[in-house]
């Protein structure tokens, strides 16, 4: 059967490390693409509001909902817009999760700008497609176009096989 991230995969890996590590490795993420107007549902142990600087702290097994995206981190720092009529974007940190199925990624660090679907990985980046793995320093996904780079000592390790 074509896997569309399969043949992206191979590609990249045909035209050279030196070419991957120079400008990343682009390839397929998560099989729906998001809709950043969806409500974004948090979850956590605690939760700390500061009105000053109108931005919310959550703490603890914090779980990250949006649609068919599932965000988890051990903290969530969400900043809200200048009026503060909705989220400008959430900055994670602590064992971050990122989840558009079917694919996953994890790393040290994350920010999510929700108007725009990007989120910024970055800290030992790890995506898994399947059997498949890439690694990376950095990883600028598109939720809502369902692309993604991986840049900086990009490692990638495909598994020959049924998909």
């Amino acid at each position: 059967m074509f896997d569309f991230r399969t043949v992206l995969l191979t590609v990249s890996l045909l035209t050279g490390a030196n070419l991957a590590a120079a400008q990343g490795t682009q390839v397929a993420f998560g099989a729906v693409k998001a809709d950043p107007s969806l409500p974004v549902e948090v979850t956590s142990e605690s939760l700390n509001v500061n009105q000053e600087d109108g931005s919310a702290e959550f703490v603890g097994d914090v779980i990250v909902i949006q649609g068919e995206m599932r965000l988890t981190a051990g903290r969530v720092l969400v900043i809200y817009n200048e009026d503060r009529s909705g989220i400008e974007r959430m900055e994670a940190t602590e064992d971050v999760v990122l989840v558009s199925p079917p694919d996953a990624a994890e790393g040290d660090w994350a920010e999510y700008t929700i108007d725009s679907g990007q989120i910024v990985m970055r800290g030992n980046v790890l995506l898994t497609q399947g059997p498949s793995t890439i690694s990376g320093d950095q990883m600028n996904a598109n939720l809502t176009s369902g692309s993604a780079t991986v840049t900086g000592n990009v490692k990638t390790i495909l598994q020959q096989g049924a998909n």
